[in-house]
């Protein structure tokens, strides 16, 4: 058996080892791209809107670290769409009161034309969201969410959404899958932004969806195929390169966020730092309310002031600069990326901004 093949791989190993052509004399050791959009009658491929060779590496390797079988979209967006289209005509949404504000924002557009109806209520609140989830057709989740970073107890809910018969769906775009696995709790469908740090150099835009579930897979795939939702084969070639060191980066940043909510939480400019005790993203409330948030913005020199995140360059931004973000997200409420930097660097930044 082949590294690639072995099912005992460690994540770390895995992102490295997957994904590769087979082991022949005189093979590349990378996969090629291919640029095609069409392929010669009687193969494995017909025609590149249904798959495309280049797709494949990424998604049998985000596959794997995800424990399901997984479908490469053009955006993350694209993808989350792809999942809402499992709801059925009329159905219902349970959503988080703070998630992504681009699913939001979809499923608002969706339940003013009437296809569906959206239900919102804090993830965090266990029994809250139990007690949300009567009669709906699914259930979104997000632990941290997106931008207060609130922890959902994923196992209770998870099981709660299956014993009611609604497809679950967990976003694990802030977690990875080195963190979490939410296949392995019972989740039908897991989805990413691969845009952020599976791909982690904020040089492409792709979105993921994971299930163990073939009739679910099944449907992914037509949504894709039909919509057209592809991504474009540099992109998923860029896609797996940067897969390759996730974990490194990922383990980089993680061990970075945990030394500056530590600072954080002693600073006198914050007034509350919002990490969930893992991750490489922290939410931090600035003493001065909209405008000290703001010159923070405006002051640092390292970090990046920009609207992404999971890149190996650290990123900060106000959130509620957003219309579309919950007016329960304090308005002086920064969402900070960490990155791969040195971290007394960052701190060094992040400090005389924040002390003005």
């Amino acid at each position: 058996m082949s590294a690639e093949h072995d099912p005992s791989l460690s994540p770390a190993t895995a992102v490295v080892a997957l994904g590769r052509p087979e082991r022949t004399p005189g093979a590349s050791v990378g996969p090629a791209v291919e640029f095609t959009s069409t392929f010669v009658t009687g193969g494995a491929n017909a025609y590149a809107r249904f798959d495309n060779p280049t797709w494949n590496g990424f998604e049998e390797a985000v596959g794997r670290l995800e424990g399901g079988t997984a479908l490469a979209f053009a955006s993350g967006m694209g993808a989350i769409r792809a999942v809402v289209e499992l709801v059925p005509v009329g159905g219902t949404v349970l959503v988080p009161q703070h998630s992504y504000n681009g699913t939001t924002g979809l499923l608002a557009a969706l339940q003013e034309t009437g296809r569906l109806t959206i239900r919102r209520a804090d993830v965090s609140d266990e029994t809250a969201y139990l007690d949300a989830m009567d009669h709906v057709d699914m259930v979104w989740l997000e632990s941290p969410t997106n931008p207060m970073l609130e922890v959902a107890n994923l196992p209770q809910l998870i099981e709660a959404a299956r014993k009611s018969g609604a497809i679950s769906v967990c976003d694990n775009t802030f977690a990875t899958p080195l963190l979490q696995r939410p296949l392995e709790l019972g989740a039908d469908v897991v989805v990413h932004s691969a845009t952020k740090y599976l791909s982690g150099h904020s040089d492409l835009i792709m979105g993921v969806t994971v299930t163990t579930d073939p009739q679910l897979q099944e449907k992914l795939h037509a949504t894709r195929t039909l919509g057209g939702a592809i991504p474009g084969p540099m992109e998923a070639w860029l896609a797996l390169r940067g897969l390759r060191t996730l974990h490194v980066r990922f383990e980089r940043a993680c061990a970075n966020a945990a030394e500056l909510a530590a600072r954080l939480a002693q600073h006198p400019a914050v007034t509350k730092v919002r990490y969930p005790g893992s991750g490489a993203m922290i939410a931090i409330e600035v003493a001065g309310g909209v405008r000290a948030a703001e010159a923070v913005e405006q002051a640092i020199r390292v970090w990046l002031p920009a609207t992404s995140l999971g890149g190996v360059e650290s990123m900060l931004e106000r959130r509620r600069r957003h219309a579309s973000e919950p007016q329960t997200v304090p308005d002086n409420l920064l969402r900070l990326s960490v990155g791969i930097e040195d971290v007394d660097d960052l701190w060094t930044d992040l400090d005389r901004a924040l002390r003005g």
